[in-house]
């Protein structure tokens, strides 16, 4: 397992046995766009030329920023990402990420981190 300090310890980062990035926000924790920005910039360093799919664990984060969902609108080294939440609060932040016009990636929200690795790990559908 690979890890990379997160922006002000806000955040956890690492790349799991399996090749999952797990990014965990910390409890409580309010995501600005220079949180978002140092996340993102350490999941590209962490990955480096290789893409892997990412788990956000975003359980009880407070509030993420217009500027920070922004931020989680732009290309990343995710192939895909597990937004993983388990409350009410947290799917109407996922909802604010989800709503942006065009995400990058695959990008779903999971209350069971089960079917999060397992939507993550799946092989993803040929494109014609």
């Amino acid at each position: 397992m690979t890890s990379q300090p997160a922006e002000a310890n806000k955040a956890d980062l690492t790349l799991d046995e399996q090749s999952v990035v797990q990014l965990k926000w910390l409890r409580g924790v309010s995501i600005a766009e220079s949180d978002a920005e140092a996340a993102m910039r350490n999941v590209n360093e962490l990955c480096g030329s290789h893409r892997h799919p990412m788990l956000v664990d975003m359980a009880t984060t407070a509030q993420v920023s217009r500027g920070a969902r922004a931020v989680f609108g732009r290309p990343c080294q995710a192939s895909r990402i597990a937004l993983l939440g388990a409350s009410p609060v947290d799917k109407v932040l996922a909802n604010f990420i989800l709503g942006i016009n065009k995400l990058p990636c695959p990008t779903r929200f999971f209350t069971s981190r089960d079917d999060a690795m397992a939507w993550l790990l799946k092989e993803p559908a040929a494109t014609a």
